[in-house]
């Protein structure tokens, strides 16, 4: 069983709590978050993995109908009522919330953990059974979905928090975003629209100390100066037309926890200069206030635009640029990690499906073929929402096949591997010449892999646009037939 494990604890603070969260924290090493009311639980659930929830009935917390749409939303989620101390279990919860164990009041601990425990365990072998139960499966369907006899199974995909992928150059980002988690440095997330970033910060937030404090949420791009202020550091009543009483801030809201400023690229030099300040003393000064406050506050701020050529560019200031990037992590564009897109489409057919309360049996082996050829400009977001209509058309008990796939999709052009294999490619007599001959494939593999798109190309390779145009020159490489 997996020791980094994610219990949600929805019970009313008391010593009880404590006892259970110091329990399963320490001894267990679990990764414990909490809530303190069933809307903040729906919350959590739908930003980061939980693997079991442990929530009160009654008390504000209203577990029962928390768990009966958990195990509709969420079913591979472990679920645990605690119940009163002289209540007992009515039929909603057995038949309706379908709960994994009940618990009463006065919590024992040591009891408590203990179900905790077991009920992972038992959601880790059901785990493993769905993926024997795959391999068999696969032998049966082969006329449905077209397998070819040297078809292999693809590699169990990898989670963080809400995001999945199985590829080396995804799993290489959330290795360091694990990383970054540990410390208050603040993070600068890059990459395109539509790859994940906002999903990453919030797992950065989940897998920090900060993940007990809020996690806020604001778009930059777009709004006036004056009304960004308002939203980051507060205000006074009547600093300006329309501020008809104060108003916290973020920064403020969030003291203790993550603020996600997203499109920070669009941000004007003003503001530039008002964010730095704060980046480097933790204070704010609301608007129309004379009084400057103090906010412990970590941000993580994102991009669709590469800041480095903006400030190159001088339309962002270095020392914000420096200051921002404590942790700098790339979100690769999906085109550029097709491995990763039969993960994706997978898991979007489970989670829409079951949102949608219809039967998918799964996705055909030559839609995911289709689906693997295709460029996606807009990258996961689009992945999602073809498979979310490819849902909507599929009747009950049916796979997901290329008939439910937009034209665009299956005029892509289904290329076979073009990898080539290490040493039978590398030639020259010296270091330098092995070095390069090396080099020399990798570039026109790559070139060739993504058909001379030499934008793509570049960026895959981490070059310039230049450096690679060299490349093509000095090593004569020509663009087949």
């Amino acid at each position: 069983m997996d020791r980094n494990s994610t219990v949600l604890v929805a019970l009313r603070h008391d010593a009880q709590r404590t006892a259970l969260v110091a329990m399963l924290d320490q001894r267990h090493s679990y990764k414990v978050l909490l809530a303190k009311s069933a809307a903040e639980a729906r919350t959590i659930i739908d930003e980061a993995h939980v693997d079991l929830m442990l929530i009160d009935d009654g008390q504000g917390f209203e577990g029962c109908s928390v768990l009966a749409q958990l195990r509709l939303s969420n079913p591979e989620i472990v679920r645990v009522l605690v119940l009163p101390e002289t209540s007992e279990p009515g039929r909603k919860a057995v038949s309706e919330a379908a709960v994994y164990q009940f618990l009463r009041r006065p919590l024992d601990a040591e009891q408590a953990s203990l179900v905790v425990k077991r009920g992972l365990e038992a959601r880790e072998l059901a785990r493993r059974h769905r993926l024997l139960s795959r391999e068999f499966k696969i032998s049966d369907d082969a006329s449905i979905l077209a397998l070819g006899q040297g078809y292999q199974l693809r590699p169990e995909s990898q989670r963080f928090e809400k995001l999945v992928y199985v590829s080396e150059r995804m799993s290489a980002v959330c290795d360091l975003a694990r990383t970054s988690a540990k410390t208050q440095l603040p993070i600068l997330i890059q990459g395109e629209t539509g790859t994940g970033k906002e999903l990453l910060a919030r797992a950065v937030h989940y897998n920090s100390t900060r993940r007990a404090s809020p996690l806020l949420v604001q778009n930059c791009g777009g709004l006036p100066d004056e009304l960004l202020q308002s939203e980051l550091f507060g205000h006074k009543r009547g600093a300006f037309t329309g501020a008809v009483s104060d108003r916290l801030g973020l920064f403020r809201a969030a003291d203790g926890g993550t603020v996600f400023l997203d499109e920070i690229s669009e941000v004007s030099p003003s503001f530039q200069v008002s964010l730095l300040r704060f980046l480097q003393d933790g204070e704010l000064k609301p608007l129309g206030s004379d009084r400057t406050i103090t906010a412990d506050v970590r941000i993580i701020a994102a991009s669709n635009r590469p800041l480095k050529s903006l400030v190159a560019a001088g339309e962002f200031r270095r020392d914000l640029y420096y200051r921002l990037k404590g942790f700098e992590l790339e979100v690769p564009s999906l085109r550029s990690r097709p491995e990763d897109i039969a993960a994706l489409a997978e898991f979007f057919a489970a989670k829409h499906s079951e949102a949608m309360a219809r039967k998918v049996l799964g996705i055909s082996a030559s839609a995911l073929e289709r689906l693997t050829a295709y460029d996606f400009p807009g990258n996961v977001r689009e992945l999602e929402n073809e498979i979310r209509r490819m849902v909507v058309l599929t009747n009950d008990g049916e796979y997901l096949t290329t008939r439910h796939l937009p034209q665009s999709i299956l005029d892509a052009v289904v290329r076979p591997p073009t990898l080539r294999s290490g040493p039978a490619d590398i030639s020259g007599k010296t270091l330098k010449d092995k070095v390069e001959s090396l080099e020399k494939n990798l570039v026109l593999e790559t070139l060739g892999r993504l058909r001379w798109n030499q934008s793509r190309a570049a960026d895959e390779l981490g070059l310039s646009r230049v450096g690679l145009a060299n490349k093509i020159k000095r090593y004569g490489l020509d663009r087949e037939p």
